[in-house]
Parts: C-alpha cells; sequence; structure tokens
C-alpha cells in the first residue's frame, strides 16, 4: 500500500436532515460524568497547555487531553466500557443509571438481584483492560479476545485484572465476530464499541461513556473554544462521541473544524468518506500499523452516522506521522508539559505537527482552515501502553515487527 497523507472534505449540510447529536451532547455528558464520578478513581485528566508548541507551529494555541491519567489505567477507553456496564446493569435491574452509582453498583443488594453476569469483548488492549477493570470492580467475570499482532504486555494487563484473556490468530474485526459467537453459545454479555444492525444499544452507551471527556474540557478550557479539534479513529466510535459532543454544544457556525484521521493501513471511515455512497466500507485482512488501536475495518455504524453528518474533514496516513507525535509530545519546547502519548493516542498531535511544517501540504491547511488564529485541541487517548515499542519508537526510530 502507497503511504501517503490523503484527504476528503465534506462541504457545508443541511442541518434539518442532519442526525441529532444530543444524546451525546453537553446535559447528557453530565450525568456520565457524575456516574464516572462515583468511582473511588475518578479524577479528571490533564489537559496539557502547550503554548511553546503552538508558537513553532504558527497557531494561536494548542491543547492536548492527556488521557494517560484515567483510572490508573493509562487510556481513555475505561470510560465506554464501565459506562455501558453500569448501563446494562441498571437496565437489568429496571433502574435508570441515575440511580446506580459505583457503591450501590457493588452493593450485595445489587449483587444478589444481578446474579453471575460473564462480559465478554474483543480488543487490542486498552478497551479490554477497561472491561476486565470494570468487571472487576463490580466481582463480575470477563473474557477477553485480542487480535494477532497485540502486545503482550497489554495481554499481561488485563490478565492480572482477572479477564480470561488470550490473543486470537485473527484480525480486529474476526474477534468481534468471535466474541459475540460467546454470547449465542454461552449467553455471556458483549460490551463491544462496534455498532451493526441489531446490536446498537451497547455501543451507543459505550460512547456517552467517552463524552465524560468532553464536559471535562469544557471546564478546563473556561470558556475558550477550540476552532479546531482533531480525532483519531479505530472504529469510529470515539471520535464520533466527541464530533457528537462539539455539534451539540457549539450549533451553527461556531463549531470547530473537526478533522478525523487513521492509518493508512485501516482507513476505513476515510474509505467510507470517499465513497460517498450510502455504505460503509471495510479494510480486509491484516492492518500492521503502528497505531493499534485504530487498526479496526469495520466502521461502527453510529459513529459513521455522526462522522458523516459533523465532521468537515477525513484524513489517511502513514505510521510515521503517529510516530512524530509521540517524540513531540514526549520532548517537549521549553516548559511545555510533557505528554507521554501511545502510537495511537500521538495520532492527532502529529498529523498537526505534520500539517503545519510540511510545505507540500499547504493544499490540506488551505482545506482545514488551519492558521495562525487557530485554537487546536487533541486528545492523547493512551500513554505508553506498549512500553517496549514506545521506546523502539521514540528511542531509536524503529517501528514494530508484525
Amino acid at each position: 500500500m502507497e503511504e501517503s497523507i490523503k484527504a476528503v472534505h465534506y462541504g457545508q449540510r443541511n442541518t434539518s436532515e442532519l442526525v441529532s447529536p444530543e444524546c451525546f451532547g453537553y446535559e447528557n455528558a453530565k450525568k456520565v460524568n457524575k456516574f464516572h464520578q462515583s468511582f473511588p478513581e475518578y479524577k479528571p485528566t490533564p489537559l496539557a497547555k502547550l503554548d511553546n508548541l503552538a508558537k513553532s507551529l504558527g497557531v494561536k494555541s494548542f491543547y492536548v487531553k492527556d488521557e494517560s491519567w484515567r483510572f490508573g489505567l493509562n487510556a481513555f477507553k475505561v470510560l465506554g466500557g464501565s459506562y455501558a456496564i453500569g448501563k446494562y446493569i441498571a437496565g437489568r435491574l429496571g433502574m435508570d443509571i441515575s440511580e446506580l452509582d459505583f457503591k450501590r453498583m457493588i452493593s450485595s443488594e445489587i449483587r444478589g438481584k444481578l446474579g453471575d453476569v460473564t462480559f465478554v469483548t474483543a480488543t487490542d488492549g486498552n478497551h479490554g483492560r477497561g472491561v476486565a477493570w470494570t468487571a472487576n470492580r463490580v466481582q463480575q467475570k470477563c473474557v477477553v479476545y485480542m487480535p494477532k499482532g497485540s502486545a503482550e504486555e497489554r495481554l499481561r494487563n488485563i490478565q492480572a485484572l482477572g479477564a480470561d484473556a488470550s490473543i486470537t490468530d485473527m484480525n480486529y474485526d474476526d474477534a468481534v465476530r468471535l466474541a459475540n459467537e460467546g454470547v449465542e453459545k454461552n449467553g455471556w454479555v458483549l460490551i463491544q464499541d462496534t455498532a451493526w444492525d441489531g446490536y446498537e444499544d451497547v455501543p451507543g452507551w459505550i460512547m456517552e461513556g467517552y463524552t465524560t471527556m468532553g464536559y471535562e474540557i469544557v471546564d478546563q478550557l473556561k470558556g475558550e473554544m477550540p476552532t479546531h479539534v482533531f480525532l483519531q479513529a479505530g472504529v469510529g466510535a470515539m471520535s464520533g462521541a466527541i464530533t457528537g459532543f462539539f455539534a451539540d454544544l457549539c450549533k451553527g457556525e461556531s463549531k470547530p473544524v473537526i478533522t478525523i484521521v487513521e492509518p493508512n493501513k485501516a482507513d476505513c471511515i476515510y474509505r467510507t468518506a470517499k465513497a460517498a455512497d450510502g455504505k460503509l466500507h471495510f479494510v480486509k485482512g491484516d492492518m500492521n500499523s503502528i497505531m493499534a488501536g485504530l487498526c479496526c475495518g469495520e466502521p461502527c455504524t453510529i459513529g459513521w452516522n455522526m462522522l458523516r453528518d459533523w465532521a468537515d474533514n477525513f484524513v489517511s496516513m502513514p505510521d510515521y506521522v503517529a510516530a512524530k507525535g509521540m517524540r513531540v509530545l514526549g520532548n517537549p519546547i521549553g516548559d511545555d508539559p510533557r505528554v507521554i502519548s501511545g502510537e495511537s493516542g500521538a495520532s492527532t498531535t502529529g498529523f498537526v505537527a505534520e500539517l503545519m511544517q510540511n510545505p507540500s501540504l499547504d493544499w490540506l491547511r488551505e482545506q482545514i482552515g488551519i492558521n495562525a488564529d487557530s485554537r487546536v485541541l487533541c486528545i492523547s487517548t493512551e500513554g505508553d501502553t506498549d512500553r517496549e515499542n514506545y521506546r523502539k519508537i521514540v528511542w531509536d526510530g524503529l517501528y514494530p515487527s508484525f
């Protein structure tokens, strides 16, 4: 496959025909955040203000939400898995999620009513770790299937939480299908962020869970709204949720320009956006990008619908761009705070740095409309969840082998 930066722009839409972003908006995010706040481990993750980087790149401000601090798990994914499990338990008991904080969820009363549940999921690491952590906290079982090429460190982190976790010989999307077979054969409960016809409630809850990040960001920005938001996409769940959050928060022309980035080797969102034919477009076979968390070949239907109607640009990019982001964030300029960001987490910062520094991308800067007045927001979705490969990339400039 040719490694290059490619982009598709979506212009002005007729807002009366667009899917409503309200379920991912500020008011619902407040409810989601209240649930997350009930966990003893909860603290808002830092919003790093990188003034010197902004000056170096020629933009007004540059913020990075650092999710390596989330619940001690080094990644944002636990927000979605925990909220979805909470919603499932509340639904089983005929309750609203607002009635079910963490203390009540682990009470003997609720445990007795619920009985034994096994949650199952497929993951490259971060999502599965979040589901396993939550299942462990609520004293339930968890089974996790990981695609081939997954890092052993990520596997061990999941197993340490008591989950029955294993690395399969399948790609991510086939691992999802394997997890779903466990639902049919064993009566397990699937907690997956990939949606398809007939399976949309749980992925929708997971996406709602991610809006805690948006809620925290608004509080941390203290009235300063970004003009440009850059989001990474695997299946499109997180990016769809945060796109919906800002679309609902900043109605009309005040909405930030939202750009979605993916690896060339797993760019199902970009391909779907480019085709613009009303169909989802898949990436098949091995997807051996260093951006392991983004190596998903089939878009989430709910996520894509939100991106289709509210995102502005869709980018497919080579691995070296993400590697650049890891180095930029890990080696700050002056007194900028340091952000340890993994391959998927640093993808957006790497893209913005490449966009602003590479003269051959003048066309794309103009398309995105980024300039000296731009206020940039990125989300570093993970820290060094695979420390061996993090050091290979940052120290030695080497990409991991698959």
